[in-house]
């Protein structure tokens, strides 16, 4: 190892420069490994909000909601030719009605609630999904047409920006 002084004349010591360049080299392969492809992205679509706020199901999806059946944190559909793993979901059979209901009661809570499109990680349209903003989630392809959708947090509506803020009413 290399040593130096310091200001008060103490010996540090360096690790030799072809360990740091060791370190550097691999540290970007390790990270590597916690994103692998398998994560998708979810996308603001202000088309998935239309649809959703004119209560039109897309016959291709099967539906679930997060939360309370009358007021859910999140309404998401998946592809009918995908998997949903999770055992946190509700499944329902989603109408034209029922989606009416559902948008219905979510705006009395929150007035501004936005449409997402999921996409897998080559960019195809696997999913959709509908929140307030702060109802954050992530998903996963767990195999070729199997995914895990984490479920937004319990209680998001009393966690969200409240407007007015408090110091203003």
């Amino acid at each position: 190892m290399m040593r130096g002084r310091n200001g008060a004349g103490r010996t540090i010591r360096r690790p030799p420069l072809y360990l740091l360049s060791l370190l550097l080299l691999c540290l970007p392969v390790g990270c590597g490994g916690l994103h692998d492809g398998d994560y998708g992205r979810i996308v603001p679509d202000g088309g998935v909000q239309q649809t959703f706020e004119s209560y039109q199901p897309d016959p291709d999806f099967n539906y679930y909601i997060s939360g309370s059946d009358a007021q859910p944190n999140a309404i998401l559909g998946i592809n009918k030719d995908y998997i949903l793993e999770s055992t946190l979901w509700k499944r329902i059979e989603m109408t034209p009605r029922v989606l009416r209901d559902l948008v219905t009661h979510m705006k009395i809570e929150a007035p501004i609630i936005h449409g997402f499109v999921l996409l897998n990680h080559a960019g195809d349209r696997i999913g959709v999904w509908y929140s307030i903003l702060s109802a954050t989630t992530w998903f996963r392809m767990t195999g070729n047409h199997t995914i895990v959708v984490a479920t937004p947090e319990l209680h998001t509506y009393e966690k969200r920006e409240r407007w007015p803020p408090e110091r203003m009413r």
